[in-house]
């Protein structure tokens, strides 16, 4: 099943959460409270966009969703 393009600014959601768990992951990471907190509001955030009320949800979407997030060269 094919998905519908995602939107830019959920795939800047999802770069984000990665970036913000990748952080997160280093060892001896800084200001770990405040990653938590990053990372559960954008959990949030990506898990109720409006994108995901229509078809397009499927475990492929998010795969894909993953890989794109990671191709762009978005940083915060």
């Amino acid at each position: 099943m094919e998905h519908a393009p995602f939107p830019p600014d959920l795939i800047k959601l999802q770069a984000e959460w990665q970036l913000t768990y990748a952080a997160l992951a280093k060892p001896h990471p800084v200001h770990t409270t405040a990653l938590r907190r990053r990372l559960q509001t954008l959990s949030g955030r990506l898990l109720f966009h409006p994108y995901w009320s229509g078809p397009g949800w499927t475990p492929a979407a998010r795969v894909e969703l993953r890989r794109q997030a990671r191709a762009v060269e978005w940083r915060p």
